[in-house]
């Protein structure tokens, strides 16, 4: 039954629920936010977020953390030069929050930093405030980004993946 019930609850919402917690002004004012943060360090960072998760994925059992992985891979976020892309991943469906960060920044940054980012999130998304949240981790993540990765002066950051959030 719990399998049944899940998979109704994420047939159940679709794209113009994410379209209405995301919509297009807001996706804008978050791909500003991200372009400006990379002007601060090397790293890149990538806003993915579903209504709910592919069937498949439901069929087996499959967690949010399974599926910002495989979408961590699918957005190209692991392929960056310094290896510091970060994946901030949201499936409304759950009210799950994932980050996912590539080696070169995972290895400086502990699970507990990662843990606050998302607990932080939390709040923001139970107030039904997705944007406020989405912005507080873009903010943590860019500070973690400009601490470990910063720029040289005069150094730019060449943009290797889009700044705009994608949406499934």
């Amino acid at each position: 039954m719990s399998r049944l019930a899940r998979i109704l609850k994420h047939r159940w919402l679709d794209e113009r629920d994410l379209a209405r917690a995301l919509d297009d002004a807001t996706l804008a004012r978050i791909e500003a936010r991200v372009a400006a943060s990379e002007k601060r360090h090397s790293g890149e960072i990538r806003v993915c977020a579903e209504a709910g998760l592919p069937l498949s994925y439901l069929w087996r059992g499959a967690t949010a953390r399974e599926r910002a992985v495989t979408m961590f891979g699918k957005l190209r976020v692991w392929d960056t030069e310094h290896n510091n892309g970060v994946l901030i991943y949201l499936l409304l469906a759950e009210h799950r929050i994932e980050i996912v960060a590539d080696r070169g920044l995972h290895r400086l940054v502990g699970a507990a930093q990662w843990q606050e980012v998302m607990a932080m999130m939390r709040v923001a998304f139970r107030r039904g405030e997705f944007e406020a949240g989405l912005n507080t981790a873009i903010d943590a993540v860019d500070a973690l980004l400009a601490q470990h990765f910063p720029l040289a002066p005069g150094e730019t950051n060449p943009n290797e993946l889009p700044d705009r959030p994608d949406l499934r």
